[in-house]
């Protein structure tokens, strides 16, 4: 909970603010950039919002964020209408489940809603509107986890909904060590003949990402858009394993074709399969340059 107290100065007057307990995770700016900006590497707000609209996506900002650091100063009537709106979809099946949690900093996490069960990608908070709105959607069937980075709160979700747990051998580790599909190798694992796992170390050792349909792939902390150099990305900073490996997965990866880039970290992006095929070179060119 943000504490009226701990309100950053950089925040305008007016009813949402952001605390000093912010981690600079990016959540909400990428969610609600007309609310939400970056300064002094904190989270601000530098407009209120005007329309039901914004006031909306600010709320769903505000439960999203993993440390609780947003908060308003007049107690929110209209939460619960917020809370309704999670998982939010983004495209045809796919929602984004919010709700993220401190313990993978802040890491997204999706839904896709399929008639042969239900795939959960990487782990949000176990939050119980949430996982009341996930069991009226079908439950979940699968918990696909991209990297070790981002499993958060998979053991409540696997003990609540008895789904199977996907995660490379390579990444698991003493939290994960039971979970029910371990992938070997570096070999692609078709889940279904619309669901693809591709393994792309560099990252981690067992990072993969995961594409659905040849139009939406979920790339974890592999690959992302940085709205600031305006093309997609790695983050060479965070790299735990391999640079050199995590440049050659990339451009093993831009052999596929795919329309959304759907990250754990880091904006969405979403082009035409040919636009997005430039921007994968882009992207190399970038990992190459270091």
């Amino acid at each position: 909970m943000a504490h009226l107290n701990l309100r950053r100065p950089q925040n305008v007057n007016g009813d949402f603010y952001v605390d000093t307990t912010c981690i600079d995770c990016d959540t909400c700016r990428w969610m609600t950039p007309e609310v939400f900006y970056r300064v002094d590497e904190q989270s601000a707000v530098f407009h209120q919002p005007e329309n039901e609209t914004e006031r909306l996506a600010a709320l769903q900002a505000l439960l999203a964020c993993p440390t609780s650091s947003i908060g308003t100063v007049e107690k929110p009537h209209d939460i619960k209408d917020a809370q309704q709106t999670f998982p939010i979809l983004l495209d045809e099946n796919i929602y984004h489940c919010g709700y993220h949690s401190e313990k993978s900093y802040a890491a997204a996490s999706y839904l896709i809603q399929l008639a042969e069960g239900n795939i959960l990608v990487d782990s949000p908070r176990f939050t119980p509107p949430l996982v009341k709105h996930i069991e009226q959607m079908g439950g979940i069937r699968y918990m696909y986890l991209t990297h070790r980075d981002d499993v958060a709160d998979h053991q409540k979700f696997a003990e609540h909904f008895h789904c199977q747990r996907i995660l490379h051998a390579d990444d698991i580790s003493g939290s994960t060590r039971n979970v029910e599909i371990q992938l070997t190798g570096v070999e692609e694992f078709a889940l279904t003949p619309d669901l693809l796992i591709i393994p792309v170390p560099g990252h981690t050792k067992g990072h993969t990402v995961l594409l659905y349909k040849n139009k939406f792939l979920f790339t974890g902390d592999h690959l992302a858009w940085s709205e600031s150099l305006h093309q997609l990305i790695a983050f060479h900073n965070v790299c735990w394993y391999s640079w050199p490996q995590q440049t050659q997965s990339m451009h093993q990866l831009a052999n596929y074709s795919f329309e959304w880039v759907l990250p754990g970290h880091g904006w969405r992006f979403h082009a035409d399969a040919e636009t997005m095929r430039q921007q994968m070179q882009k992207c190399i060119e970038y990992m190459e340059s270091f």
